[in-house]
């Protein structure tokens, strides 16, 4: 007779089964309602199918649709097998290739024989769907050779999974998931059926296309974009957020308030107009008082290096394909024998600013009583980013960090990880954001650096946490990441809430020994001896075009008054209030206020609908009266009630409104 396996469960209690058995096994013998409510398992930590056996002793916890981060994965991969069984019904001859789950929802990407798909095919496309769900199909996995992966395929004449398949590694479990009589070569897991998706919870959103494996050489697909929920309630609840984002598109919402514009001239570049440069400026000069306050000194730094030095830092390996590179020099072009050497003959624009700041650093002996030496630099730094993961100003090739390097001493870490935290949430909370997520990531299987100093970095990010002034709502959803530190040194990752829900990653500090050992930085200790610094790598806003991209989309372009590139707008109602406008517009501007005048003989009600377009926080309206009283009527954006007060009152009210968080 076979060993048993002991199965332990989140209570502790122990079961004893028999090799064969299955979590649905368990489950069942639990009781019936578990069995019903369960749509995977967690074993040793790793969602599987339910109907997959044991493969020894194990600690099994049972996934239900109230285990929601788990569910939602699942749910997603269903929804996508779905889809792509349902193209094919419809569509035969259509090759079929990768369909991930999202943050969101799921895609499949798709070869169409004859053209490409269009949004108008996604209604049919939605009722296939809900018919598969319907029949209630089981996903069945099965074990595969490498060589029957590839025959198959070959037969269905699906040559995009055969050559993927034929690159798949000798000797390696090769799964493939059976729904009905449709198959896809998948990892899983899975749940049980299709049967247990919710028909209600999902929609079709978009297509677009997308090179096989990411190539631009490649062939052009069509991919299929659908969002899924657990229920119907989530997806409408869903839908609503994703109509409240698109009214709030920063895209959208720049070209109203005149702040920006791109166009294919400068691909992943911003064209800043005048309103928009002047929010840029706000922010700018916001961060750099805030920065002067907590100590900081400023620097700037090279945006050419050589890339001896980037290949001296680790860089070059790690992010070579996505840095701009150019020779040192041009060759002479007379001389046809004229090459380029090699790496030591280039030079890259900076993807990051942190090894020039190593070798701010390096100039001049540091003593151990310099440091801590926070250095800190608005640099614009670039990274070639594909064409399809462009979007707006919210991911783009040239960027302006809000950087920042602390060299410290190991006594300092912990306190000065702290007090960085506690400006970020100063920060952040002047701007508008109360609510956010603070997680750490840990080391990645790629790293560099010796075990014993990742487990002391991130213990020392942990404890920073700890002692740090956070809220206890936010120190009490503090997470931990799995393998998503930087190859260097782990980090503590700031995820903002946005206005409608959405998160956001914008905040980040590493805790890095390896920098300073790669590029040679020390300090003069109270030994007498040389000592490696700690380098901390932070940002609070991540990048200036980023961040502001989320602050408009967060405001709805309804900018706190500090913030608005226009601030206040001096409408007339008649023309003979001119010059009593050209007055106020004067004495507004002389107390430090960003105002215009609206002068055009349109009628009042257009004024104010034009404005609110723009987003203009403040009209005053006057009219022949105001200009006899010497008053101003105030109107709000988004309020139809006027404040009528005199022109003084109305400066000392609107210049305190406009003064900086950090300045009242």
């Amino acid at each position: 007779m076979s060993a048993l396996f002991r199965i332990t469960l989140p209570d502790g209690s122990v079961r004893e089964v028999a090799p064969g058995t299955t979590p649905a096994d368990v489950a069942a013998a639990i009781g019936p309602g578990l069995a019903k409510a369960a749509i995977a398992a967690r074993v040793d930590g790793h969602v599987r199918d339910l109907s997959r056996p044991f493969d020894g002793d194990a600690e099994l916890a049972l996934v239900t649709f109230k285990d929601e981060a788990d569910a939602l994965e699942l749910v997603r991969h269903d929804y996508a097998h779905v889809l792509a069984e349902a193209v094919q019904h419809l569509f035969p001859g259509t090759q079929i290739t990768f369909g991930p789950a999202t943050d969101d929802g799921f895609y499949y990407d798709f070869a169409h024989k004859e053209r490409p798909f269009t949004e108008e095919d996604l209604p049919a496309i939605e009722g296939e769907m809900r018919r598969i769900i319907a029949r209630n199909e089981p996903f069945v996995r099965e074990v595969w050779s490498r060589e029957q992966l590839i025959q198959t395929w070959r037969t269905q004449g699906e040559t995009f999974k055969a050559e993927w398949a034929a690159e798949l590694p000798d000797g390696e479990e090769l799964t493939i998931y059976r729904q009905g009589q449709w198959l896809d070569m998948c990892r899983g897991p899975h749940m049980p059926s299709t049967g247990r998706l919710d028909p209600n919870a999902f929609k079709l959103t978009r297509v677009s296309g997308a090179y096989w494996r990411g190539d631009q050489n490649n062939a052009m697909l069509s991919r299929i974009y659908g969002t899924g929920w657990l229920n119907k309630k989530q997806l409408d609840a869903h839908l609503t957020m994703l109509e409240e984002a698109a009214k709030r598109d920063h895209r959208k919402i720049g070209a109203e308030m005149d702040l920006f514009h791109l166009q294919p001239e400068a691909q992943g570049s911003v064209f800043w107009h005048p309103k928009g440069f002047i929010l840029w400026r706000a922010m700018e000069a916001y961060m750099r008082r805030r920065l002067d306050a907590a100590g900081y000194a400023e620097v700037k730094t090279p945006q050419l290096m050589d890339a001896r030095q980037w290949e001296q830092s680790g860089h070059w390996g790690k992010y070579r394909e996505n840095m701009f590179v150019v020779p040192d020099e041009i060759p002479n072009t007379e001389d046809e024998g004229a090459v380029l050497s090699g790496d030591a003959d280039l030079m890259a624009l900076k993807p990051m600013n942190c090894p020039a700041h190593v070798l701010i650093f390096r100039q001049g002996i540091k003593s151990y009583r310099d440091l801590p030496i926070r250095m800190a630099e608005f640099g614009c730094c670039h990274r070639n980013e594909p064409h399809g993961a462009l979007h707006g100003i919210m991911r783009v090739r040239q960027f302006t960090q809000d950087d920042a390097h602390l060299f410290v001493r190991e006594d300092q870490l912990v306190g000065e990880v702290a007090a960085f935290i506690d400006l970020l949430d100063s920060v952040y909370r002047d701007l508008g954001f109360e609510e956010y997520a603070v997680k750490l990531a840990l080391r990645p299987e790629k790293r560099f650096g010796s075990d014993e100093m990742w487990d002391l970095s991130e213990d020392e990010l942990r404890r920073a946490v700890a002692v740090s002034n956070l809220p206890d709502t936010i120190k009490d959803r503090f997470e931990e990441l799995e393998g998503e530190g930087a190859f260097y040194a782990p980090k503590l990752e700031f995820h903002l809430t946005d206005a409608i829900g959405r998160t956001w990653q914008v905040g980040t500090i590493q805790s890095d020994r390896v920098l300073p050992e790669r590029l040679d930085a020390s300090y003069v200790g109270e030994d007498g001896n040389r000592h490696r610094p700690v380098m901390l790598h932070r940002a609070i806003l991540g990048t200036f075009e980023r961040f502001i991209g989320i602050l408009i989309e967060h405001h709805a372009g309804r900018f706190p008054l500090w913030l608005s590139p226009v601030q206040a707008v001096v409408a007339t109602i008649v023309s003979d209030a001119d010059d009593y406008a050209r007055d106020v517009e004067a004495k507004l501007r002389a107390a430090g206020l960003r105002v215009e005048t609206d002068l055009r003989n349109e009628k009042i009600n257009y004024k104010v609908r034009e404005h609110s377009v723009a987003k203009v926080p403040v009209l005053l309206v006057v009219g022949k009266r105001e200009a006899e009283e010497g008053k101003v009527a105030i109107r709000r954006l988004g309020s139809q009630a006027q404040q009528v007060v005199t022109l003084d009152e109305a400066i000392a009210m609107l210049t305190a409104e406009a003064v900086p968080p950090d300045l009242r």
